[in-house]
């Protein structure tokens, strides 16, 4: 096994296994997407690089998510604003440092994690989602068909997923076949996650844009991913 050292305050974001062909998507939480050829990185064997060495970020932007897959792969995009669309990665590349605008976000919105949709990388065979599941930070859950989305390789606001109350806000969306983790928050600042299944997911399933189900969870949503 590997074992990697983090400086004080840093994480693990996550793991993706890709081929050297692949390309590496950084989101910036402005809506731009910054990619980076995978045999562009560097090795495992020292400290690695700063991403930011290898894009050009604007002023006052930070870096919210990564993916790292094939041209072919396609990702389910979000807002906190309760908007999304698909996109596949040879869409959202970008020959400039300075990323390309894709993910149109208003007034004190956010970029959501993305979820992986569609096409398999060559360790990881991965089934085309058929549907999509939505949680607010409210603990409303909304599931629905993944045909109900438009794929946008131009970028955009896209159509709206879930019907959110005032001050409610779209903690993520995934993309899956049977299963998804919700991540969150609870008393006393834990982090909690509760895996969803089949049956669960289908007790929350309506049209797009609806307002979706109350979920008994007993923490506040800050995530969800695929989980199968």
């Amino acid at each position: 096994s590997v074992s990697f050292a983090f400086k004080a305050g840093d994480g693990l974001y996550s793991t993706f296994e890709c081929r050297t062909v692949d390309t590496l998507l950084v989101f910036g939480s402005n809506g731009r997407v910054y990619s980076v050829p995978v045999a562009a990185l560097p090795g495992a064997r020292g400290d690695g690089q700063p991403v930011t060495t290898l894009i050009e970020l604007e002023s006052g932007t930070q870096v919210l998510h990564y993916f790292a897959g094939p041209a072919s792969a396609a990702l389910l995009l979000s807002s906190s604003g309760g908007y999304g669309f698909l996109a596949t990665v040879e869409s959202m590349v970008s020959r400039n440092k300075s990323g390309k605008a894709f993910i149109s976000l208003g007034e004190g919105e956010t970029v959501c994690r993305p979820s992986h949709a569609q096409g398999s990388t060559s360790a990881q065979p991965l089934l085309p989602a058929t549907h999509v599941a939505c949680a607010s930070t409210g603990g409303r859950i909304l599931t629905f068909e993944i045909s109900e989305l438009k794929q946008m390789d131009k970028g955009g606001r896209g159509l709206m997923l879930i019907d959110l109350e005032p001050k409610d806000a779209l903690a993520g969306a995934a993309a899956y076949t049977r299963s998804v983790r919700i991540e969150g928050i609870g008393r006393g600042g834990k982090a909690r996650e509760e895996t969803l299944e089949i049956r669960s997911l289908n007790n929350a399933r309506a049209a797009r844009a609806r307002k979706g189900k109350a979920a008994d969870l007993g923490f506040k949503p800050t995530g969800i991913t695929r989980v199968e």
